[in-house]
């Protein structure tokens, strides 16, 4: 089937360019833009109790609302706030509303704290999302510098915190970090490119190809989200970007080293890209299906936004594979050797390449480089065990001197750490609630430990509803909050609530634990079923019941040692609290995906060097000497790129930059170039039961000359 495909695209490069260029004009024209959702029943399932709770207050309490931005006054002595401090905290409101300030709903003054330390004006506006958070922002940066000014030449301070000031605190901490990302990103890739083949016409060829792609890439996926209904989140995007110049520069570079190699072994260039597209082609289609089966895996998620990421994602990488048989070799094949301009090492292999010494050691000693390596994973994984996952991400995504993480230490003064996302308690029953049962009731919401108070009931309209705002001792993202909310909490609304009523526990701390319940049933699910759909990939790949086990062995032993690395560095280390909880998924989508992909790339050379007649363990010094330098370029490129989120400046990203580019270091230059070929020549030809795939071929003459025929007409 490659044979044929790679005659064909070698005979008509121009009309896969004009299929690929008419495509992608067709599709932009027509597609229609992705969906944006921050609707939390769109992200949980209606079955979660924080979901249900939030049902009942959207039927029970229409009008209520949590303040997305609360200004902290304090006086600048630091003493208790007077009677006219208080005063004029509370003429600010009216001041404010006076102004009209755009997305400003109200703004409600609440009485000082019990020690008169700190006063707080509440701010209502729309619910942030992902199409309206930079007018928010702006508004956000409006009601900073009307408080600011309205406390010049008073004794008061002021500063603000909330979900839009966290928000504003964000996007100024990053500056130009997205800008940044990107531009760093392409030049890594160009300047790698450049080093490794010194042309500039590869260098430039992925970022114009996959360019090209990025945009059929995102209008299939709006078709599809139309078409299927899917709701992708508003970091979709960011995704996809990174998705396909990391896989599309993968597969271009699987490639391109094959022709090259081609060219070295003196076939003329058509017939060079013909064998390469042949030989190449089922690895890097094996390759992208695990990829892509990974993502789908991902649909089985109970996360709203993790079922439309999963498939979206799938999509761009279908389009990336197809681009890289079809439309990469026309380009190339078009260019010839000039595609290596001005350069002409391309000419001649190095006689001393670092691969091939690597592969004659391991070769002769592979228990040796299979125990090193398999102990250097073993040990980094060990500290996967104290991976610890937080929601605190505006608090790891800022600076400490921001003012939003100011203003909440000052609330802090006199105020529990959760007044600034409360959580609510609503009562339901079939009959009028009775009062003296609800006072009852508070009085042991109250006696909860990590709860610093609870306010008077709220009785809805037809008095059947009653919901208790409940402030917790810790911020509301921090583990504490977590185990709150998650354990005593809820086991006291449940079973303390009035006779006859039935009690929800909601707010964004109650979403969090819901969203870690369903996060460990995901990995409980996801993580198995793709595993044994990557193996019966594996197994039909290779005809073998044997390899597809110790590949994934090795996968699952890099993705626990990068854990277990990022682990060890940001909370061991440098002392971080906990990890973005995400982190696992993230990382099982790019590194497990995309280290299998390496792994697949070199025991489908290996297994290509058996049939010439080698022995497993000769087999394995040439399958090194050659795929080798492949996968290191390929993982050195993509590491980079996953790299230069570290340039962002917080914690958040850093440890999420270093976690995928440690995986994909670790799965390139440890995982696939040393471990994997070392347990091959170690298992030897029981690898390959029961199709013994390594059995030497019949003498490729004939075939050959076929190809060489096709590729002369």
């Amino acid at each position: 089937m490659f044979a044929s495909l790679g005659r064909y695209v070698v005979k008509h490069p121009w009309q896969i360019i004009a299929g690929w260029i008419v495509a992608a004009i067709a599709i932009v024209a027509f597609a229609p833009a992705l969906p944006n959702s921050s609707d939390e029943s769109d992200f949980l399932p209606r079955h979660y109790e924080s979901i249900k709770a939030a049902d009942v207050q959207q039927e029970a309490f229409p009008a209520a609302f949590t303040p997305s931005m609360i200004g902290v006054f304090q006086r600048d002595d630091g003493k208790p706030l007077t009677a006219a401090d208080q005063a004029k905290v509370t003429s600010f409101a009216a001041d404010l509303t006076a102004k009209h300030i755009k997305n400003v709903q109200q703004v409600i003054p609440a009485p000082a704290s019990p020690k008169k330390l700190v006063q707080t004006l509440l701010f209502k506006t729309p619910e942030q999302t992902g199409s309206n958070y930079k007018e928010l922002n702006d508004t956000a940066k409006a009601v900073r510098d009307q408080l600011h000014a309205m406390v010049k030449g008073t004794d008061l301070t002021v500063g603000t915190t909330g979900a839009i000031a966290q928000s504003l605190d964000q996007q100024e901490a990053s500056g130009n970090s997205d800008a940044i990302i990107g531009i760093a990103t392409i030049l890594l890739i160009i300047v790698l490119l450049l080093v490794i083949f010194r042309s500039p016409i590869i260098a430039f060829l992925p970022i114009i190809l996959i360019g090209i792609v990025s945009q059929v890439a995102n209008g299939l996926i709006g078709f599809a989200a139309k078409g299927f209904g899917l709701k992708a989140d508003s970091s979709i995007n960011q995704l996809l970007i990174v998705v396909l110049f990391g896989v599309g520069t993968d597969y271009i570079l699987f490639l391109m080293f094959r022709y090259r190699e081609r060219l070295r072994a003196g076939e003329d260039p058509k017939q060079a890209m013909v064998t390469a597209v042949t030989r190449v082609g089922e690895a890097i289609a094996s390759a992208a299906g695990v990829v892509i089966i990974a993502f789908l895996a991902m649909a089985l998620s109970s996360l709203g936004m993790l079922r439309a990421m999963g498939p979206s994602l799938a999509i761009a990488v279908a389009v990336t594979l197809i681009a890289g048989l079809t439309l990469v070799p026309a380009v190339v094949s078009l260019l010839g050797t000039k595609v290596f301009w001005p350069s002409k090492a391309w000419r001649h292999e190095p006689s001393s390449a670092r691969y091939a010494a690597i592969g004659r050691s391991l070769g002769k000693r592979p228990a040796v480089f299979a125990a090193v390596s398999g102990v250097i994973m073993l040990v980094l994984a060990v500290s996967a065990i104290g991976f610890k996952p937080t929601f605190d991400l505006a608090g790891s995504s800022m600076p400490k001197d921001a003012e939003s993480v100011v203003a909440l230490h000052d609330l802090e003064r006199d105020m529990p750490a959760g007044a600034t996302e409360p959580t609510d308690v609503y009562v339901q029953s079939g009959s009028q609630l009775d009062k003296s049962a609800l006072a009852a009731y508070r009085t042991k919401l109250a006696k909860v430990p990590g709860v610093g108070q609870v306010a008077e009931p709220k009785l809805s309209t037809d008095g059947k509803t009653a919901d208790f705002s409940v402030i917790l001792a810790d911020s509301p993202e921090s583990d504490k909050a977590l185990d709150t909310a998650g354990g005593p909490l809820r086991d006291v609304a449940h079973h303390e609530a009035p006779e006859g009523a039935t009690a929800y526990v909601g707010g964004i701390t109650s979403v969090y634990v819901d969203i870690k319940s369903a996060m460990n049933r995901d990995y409980a699910l996801v993580f198995p079923v793709a595993a044994i759909l990557i193996m019966i990939v594996l197994g039909l790949l290779l005809r073998s019941l044997v390899a597809p086990w110790y590949l994934m062995v090795s996968v699952g032993l890099g993705f626990l040692a990068t854990l277990g690395a990022t682990t060890l560095i940001f909370q061991g280390i440098q002392g971080e609290s906990g990890l973005m909880f995400m982190l696992p998924l993230i990382m099982y989508m790019f590194v497990v995906a995309l280290g299998t992909d390496y792994n697949i790339l070199m025991v489908s050379r290996l297994r290509e060097e058996a049939q010439q007649g080698l022995s497993p363990r000769d087999a394995a010094a040439v399958a090194i000497r050659h795929a080798g330098p492949t996968i290191g370029a390929a993982g050195l490129i993509l590491a980079g790129s996953f790299g230069s989120l570290m340039l962002a400046g917080n914690s958040l990203l850093s440890s999420m930059g270093f976690a995928l580019s440690c995986g994909i270091v670790m799965a390139a230059f440890l995982m696939a170039t040393i471990f994997t070929p070392a347990l091959t020549a170690l298992i030897g030809h029981l690898a390959w039961w029961p199709g013994h795939a390594d059995e030497k071929a019949p003498p490729a003459e004939s075939s050959e000359g076929e190809l060489a025929a096709a590729a002369a007409e």
